[in-house]
């Protein structure tokens, strides 16, 4: 079977997508700041508050699924890099 690729930018329209239309109005008031992983050819998903575990149960079920990532009900799944520090005044 033939894999089919996506562009990162088609890979989140897809996964907004079928979040804002299937999946939004089921999970939102529960299960908000929790991990979810959409496969983006089905609109199966995963919920975990563990990112890697919800991937390895997404992927367990569809192996050569393109999945979406995102954290629920936030704008970001998180941030890389940077710190905090104390700014003496």
């Amino acid at each position: 079977m033939e894999r089919r690729r996506y562009s990162k930018e088609e890979i989140a329209r897809r996964g907004q997508e079928w979040y804002e239309r299937e999946i939004h109005p089921k999970v939102e008031a529960s299960s908000r700041g929790k991990i979810l992983v959409i496969d983006n050819e089905t609109g199966a998903y995963e919920i975990d508050d563990d990112h890697v575990a919800a991937n390895h149960r997404a992927r367990a079920k569809h192996p050569d699924a393109v999945l979406y990532g995102m954290r629920i009900g936030y704008p970001t799944l998180g941030k890389l890099g940077g710190g905090w520090r104390t700014v003496q005044p």
